[in-house]
């Protein structure tokens, strides 16, 4: 059975200042729009959008639907010919897994190289892919939580439980 670490909302919005503490400390590179990934980095998208005043959009890999996911990363991709910088946000970098995804398919679709960059909550040290910015770090050969946030609080314990099992070396 996983652990379940609950993050509160105050330490939510807390990582989200942190972030946007961040990005605003980067001269070199300043995002255009905030791109939230569906499903988890949705809500810290918003909140990001308010912390830094820049337009949220989004695209939702999850939901496996074409027009929400693989079409919208074409648009996204030529809107970065067209010199525009995009900042991914998630929740989570964990395996690596979606952010290697995204940037696989921004580069098939032709996306401007230093134009994409990506945020989240949380940064697994051990993934296979890296972030530009991240509020905290975790370990994922030492630490084996299952993390549930603000808006993930609302389901019923056995989904989140079946969203925790979906890949269990995470949190075995």
């Amino acid at each position: 059975m996983p652990v379940f670490t609950r993050i509160p909302h105050e330490a939510f919005v807390a990582d989200v200042r942190t972030l946007a503490a961040a990005i605003a400390a980067d001269e070199n590179w300043q995002a255009d729009y905030i791109i939230g990934i569906g499903r988890g980095g949705l809500v810290p998208a918003v909140y990001l959008s308010h912390a830094t005043g820049l337009t949220t959009l989004s695209c939702d890999l999850s939901s496996k639907v074409k027009d929400f996911a693989d079409d919208v990363l074409e648009r996204l991709a030529a809107r970065t010919r067209a010199g525009e910088r995009l900042l991914f946000v998630d929740d989570i970098n964990d395996s690596g897994r979606t952010i290697g995804v995204l940037r696989a398919a921004m580069a098939r679709h032709g996306a401007t190289e230093g134009t994409v960059r990506f945020a989240t909550l949380m940064d697994n040290r051990v993934s296979s892919q890296r972030v530009d910015y991240a509020a905290r770090e975790i370990d994922r050969t030492t630490t084996k939580d299952w993390y549930v946030f603000p808006w993930e609080a609302v389901a019923p314990d056995q989904s989140i439980l079946e969203d925790a099992n979906e890949v269990p070396e995470r949190t075995a």
